[in-house]
Parts: structure tokens; sequence; C-alpha cells
């Protein structure tokens, strides 16, 4: 039996097509997951461009976005059965020993694999899944809404556990890509007053925001940011990643104020870190996901609290890959997702 999977065979721009790849077996601890949903993640797309700043096996297949039903169990897995629903973590390898793991914290285990990067992905019809990072997915969430129950994750840490957002403070999210309108909902959920900054030709995901609640951007960041006393705002979540980003965030970001960089980005600053000193702020970068952290977004999700149905700008099967990276890379839409 063979799989048809998105693969990202080299380094090089453009080196990503369409291969037959043989079905995975399973191993004592893991199930095999029929894949129904899996998200199309800005990682993806910079892998397809290539010039990433990460580590990558080659030849990889894409996806760590992904949900799908129980195909099969393996002879050691307990509570799951075939048919069950479910979507998974991203950390496919880690040393359970680390001292990190034992606290909880395996998404900084040094020697973590994700999928998609390091461990094949998602973006193919089967993929085995150990038993550690499955989660129970509710019959009232969508397949299409839970594969995207990782970036929310990402976000979800950015901004309640690596940020300092309490009610009434008022946040700057820069970047209007899937994590910074998921960051920007994170913040408004925990009561804070949002805008999401971005360029002109953002503007259709900076639509989305706006829908969400949050004050759209393209020009009069600063003045934003300093309308109430003339300080800054008390946060800043840099999901651009850019070194220009978080050169903005030093700049708007109020004295004893917090800056929580999640976007990941390649070049050296160019700039200098002293008013970050001058002024006591907190710089905090943001990594990944855990446990309860996926356990807390599933629960949003099921109540209804957490609605990610108006970022997700289409579904395509795999043999349409191509238009789905290109679309979502156009930035017309937040979210591309496939359907295996």
């Amino acid at each position: 039996m063979s799989d048809l999977a998105v693969v990202n065979f080299a380094a090089e721009p453009g080196s990503v097509e369409l291969r037959e790849i043989p079905e995975p077996a399973i191993g004592p601890d893991e199930v095999l997951l029929e894949v129904e949903a899996v998200g199309v993640c800005g990682s993806d797309l910079h892998m397809w461009q290539g010039g990433i700043s990460w580590t990558m096996n080659y030849p990889m297949v894409l996806g760590h976005e992904f949900c799908g039903v129980i195909r099969e169990v393996g002879s050691h897995v307990t509570g799951w059965k075939v048919g069950d629903r479910a979507v998974s973590e991203t950390s496919a390898v880690i040393d359970p020993n680390s001292p990190l793991s034992r606290r909880g914290l395996y998404n900084l285990d040094p020697s973590r694999q994700g999928y998609g990067a390091m461990v094949d992905g998602a973006m193919r019809r089967h993929v085995p899944v150990p038993q550690r990072i499955l989660h129970r997915l509710p019959d009232q969430v969508p397949f299409a809404h839970a594969a995207l129950t990782e970036p929310c994750c990402v976000a979800y840490n950015a901004v309640i556990n690596n940020g300092q957002v309490k009610p009434g403070d008022r946040v700057l999210v820069i970047g209007p890509g899937p994590i910074g309108i998921y960051s920007g909902l994170m913040a408004k959920f925990a009561g804070a007053e949002v805008a999401v900054a971005g360029l002109p030709g953002d503007a259709a995901r900076l639509d989305i925001a706006k829908d969400y609640g949050c004050t759209p951007l393209t020009d009069g960041v600063k003045e934003w940011a300093q309308e109430r006393d003339g300080l800054g705002c008390d946060g800043v979540v840099d999901a651009a990643g850019a070194s220009a980003a978080l050169k903005l965030a030093v700049e708007v970001v109020r004295p004893a104020g917090w800056i929580s960089k999640v976007g990941w980005g390649p070049q050296p600053l160019g700039f200098s870190l002293d008013p970050l000193v001058q002024k006591n702020v907190t710089l905090q970068g943001s990594f990944s996901h855990n446990w309860p952290i996926w356990e807390a977004v599933i629960a949003m999700m099921a109540s209804g609290q957490l609605d990610v149905g108006p970022t997700i700008g289409g579904t395509w099967g795999l043999p349409d890959w191509h238009e789905a990276f290109e679309t979502m890379h156009s930035c017309k839409i937040v979210k591309a997702v496939l359907t295996p």
C-alpha cells in the first residue's frame, strides 16, 4: 500500500512536490492516524521557498498541524481504539528522561524532533503518532478547525504563558499571519485592548483581525501605542520575526513593559538594545507548546469561545497543495487546510 505525500526534498527554493510513499507502519506505543485535515503553516511556506533558519531532514513529508481518525492501535497503547477522533501535538520524538521533559517542558528538550522538519509529517493519508501526544477531539469540533489547534497553542503560549497580559492592558501584535491573529485573540480573551499591525498588502488578513475585535493598523502604530498616556503600550507580541519588527516593539513598548517574541527570523538585528535596558523591558522568547496548553485550547474550541472558522480561507486536496500554498503565500487568506 502507498500514500500520496507533499515532500520537501532539498533546501533549494521550490523543492517540494507530490510523491508516492509507502504507507507507514506503527510501533507498539503508536497509533496510525488517518489524516482528515492538516493546516498549512508559515514554516511550510518557508521550506517551500527555501532560506529557512532551522535544521531539516531531507526528503521530508511536510505538515505538523493535523487531526484525524485512528485506524490502527499499537500493542502497548491503552485508552484508544479504532474510530476515535484525535488531534496530535508536534513533538514526534523527545527524550522522556531529560530534565526539561520531566518538568513537562518537552517542547524545549534539545533532542526534540518535530513533525514536518525532522520526522515525516502529516501531508499524507496516514501518519504514525505516539500515544503520549494524542488528544481527544470532541465531536463538536470540525476536523478543519481542529487542524488549527497547533497554531492556536503557539499563540496561547506566547501571550498567556510567556506574555504578561492583564485585563485593561493595551497590547500590540506585529504581524497579521495566523500566529499574529491568534495571538491577538488570546490577548482579547485575557481582557486586553489589542491592535494588529501589518503592511498594506496584508489588508485581507487585517480585515479578519478587525472582525475579531482587534484594531487593524498599517500606519500610526506609535500613535496607537501612546494614545493613553504617551508612554507606550503595555505589551508587544512580535509574530513577524523580521529584525524591523523587534526594533518597532522596543520603540513602542512602555517602560517596565514586556515583549513576547514568537516570530522566527535569521537576520542580524542591526540596532542597539540599549532602549530595552533603559526602559527596563522584559524580552521573552516563546517556542511551541505542551500538554496543558493543548487541553486548554481544545476546551476553548469545544465550548465555542475560540472560533477559528473565519481564518480558514479554503480547503484543498493533496493534489492541489501548490494552489493552497500559493493562495496562503499571497496573503489573501490567513490559513489554508489540506484534506488528504
